[in-house]
């Protein structure tokens, strides 16, 4: 049985096979995912598991060198952007508009969708170099 942080099989082989650059993508249970994109589904019912849960693990095993959170986060989601700059407060980040980090979800190696369901709970993680 697989010692570390993340025991979900499908985020632990996503995360082990990315690379610079590549994303990864954490959003509500009511993002849009294009067909072409794995959707890794944890939601089991409001709120089951949180965003911040979710993200919290991925974050224990993928090193991230940029965020890209929607635009609208900062007045439809002040709080969820908050928990966001205190987990990652060294981590730049780059505001898009929603309907352009839908796009950016085709270019995404997966979708991991939570039971969130408040406004703008989404956000493209940029893999970085652990070296």
């Amino acid at each position: 049985m697989k010692k570390g942080t993340v025991i979900n099989s499908d985020i632990s082989r996503v995360i082990a096979q990315m690379g610079h650059f590549d994303k990864l993508s954490i959003g509500d249970a009511g993002m849009p995912v294009p067909m072409t994109t794995e959707k890794i589904d944890l939601a089991v019912q409001n709120g089951i598991p949180s965003f911040m849960q979710v993200l919290n693990n991925v974050l224990a095993e993928l090193e991230v060198q940029r965020i890209y959170l929607a635009e609208e986060i900062k007045t439809e989601n002040p709080t969820m952007l908050q928990q966001i700059q205190d987990r990652l407060p060294d981590t730049p980040i780059t505001f898009i508009p929603h309907s352009a980090m839908k796009q950016d979800l085709n270019n995404c190696r997966a979708f991991i969708r939570t039971g969130e369901m408040t406004p703008y709970a989404n956000i493209l993680l940029e893999s970085g170099v652990t070296f």
